[in-house]
């Protein structure tokens, strides 16, 4: 699998060494089951599977009331 550096990454964790290496980044993540800053921006410093389906479930709750 080829996978090219980004320019523009959105991480703000710039002293990571996967900076920028978008495989090896989310290589790491998977195996920490947690999820990339570029995927989960508004996180609130908690990049767990569990905070973003809470918060993904929060978001559509509240669309479905606004329905």
């Amino acid at each position: 699998m080829s996978c090219n550096n980004v320019n523009n990454c959105p991480c703000s964790k710039t002293t990571c060494p996967n900076h920028s290496q978008c495989c090896k980044c989310v290589a790491k993540h998977k195996a920490t089951d947690s999820l990339p800053y570029c995927l989960f921006c508004d996180n609130n410093g908690d990049k767990s599977n569990r905070n973003y389906y809470n918060y993904l479930k929060k978001r559509f709750e509240q669309d479905t009331d606004n329905e």
